[in-house]
């Protein structure tokens, strides 16, 4: 009997459009392995060390996705309907300042649930074109809040989209560097990012408390660590540079 990990026909598929189910099982597993490492350790994570986590062997993987952007597409399509929900919530809301704020925030916090997508919000992926199409889509209906929270006098004038793209690279930044130390670091950042975008007399959510002395240094070290040499991921897999 031909092994599911040589070469030669596959052997998890049958004739017509589904797949066993048995491939179904593989798919699903590799997803999940992907989500959580994705989730804990970002985006470099190697496409070996996700088969391994999942239980399967790197042919299985490659056949169910052919690439890093496929497999990103699919892990990442559920966030992305979140995505896309948060910015329609928010034109929804009667008062555009508000919904705006609360859209940063929101967008924010999705980043620092999940380091992958923090990521996926910071980067491109030419490849992956479904998520890139849906991303685009809606970043459109962002620049709608843009310009509705403008009219309203309280966004300044010369804040522009870009804002929230260099936003975004910060906070997956600081994501990283004190997820384990100091979590709650990046609402500082977008507490300081809104006053920054605000225009004078706007109101504003309380700035949320700086990081502990102790939390910080904690996060430096390690930020000292990682750029004296190589990051390592799950059982020591050295991670790889996302294509």
């Amino acid at each position: 009997m031909t092994s599911a990990d040589e070469p030669g026909p596959p052997a998890d598929r049958q004739p017509g459009p589904g797949l066993r189910a048995d491939a179904e099982r593989n798919r699903e597993r590799i997803l999940d392995a992907a989500r959580r490492l994705y989730a804990s350790h970002g985006l470099g994570v190697s496409m070996a060390c996700i088969a391994r986590e999942a239980g399967v062997g790197k042919a299985t993987l490659s056949r169910r996705f052919a690439g890093r952007a496929e497999l990103v597409n699919a892990v990442f399509a559920d966030r992305l309907d979140a995505y896309a929900a948060a910015v329609t919530e928010a034109l929804a809301d009667p008062d555009p300042w508000h919904g705006f704020v609360g859209y940063v925030q929101a967008l924010c916090a999705m980043q620092a649930a999940d380091r992958g997508f923090a990521e996926v919000l910071a980067m491109t992926f030419p490849a992956a074109k479904a998520l890139e199409k849906r991303r685009d889509e809606t970043y459109d209906s962002f620049l709608e809040l843009i310009a509705r929270a403008k009219a309203t006098g309280r966004l300044r004038d010369d804040f522009a989209d870009q804002d929230l793209i260099i936003l975004l690279m910060a906070n997956a930044g600081v994501i990283a560097a004190t997820a384990d130390a100091a979590p709650d670091t990046w609402r500082r950042l977008v507490g300081h990012m809104l006053r920054a975008w605000a225009a004078p007399g706007a109101d504003l959510p309380p700035l949320d408390q700086a990081p502990a002395p102790t939390a910080l240094y904690r996060a430096m070290v390690r930020l000292t660590r990682h750029a004296s040499g190589p990051d390592e991921g799950p059982a020591g897999t050295s991670t790889e540079e996302p294509s």
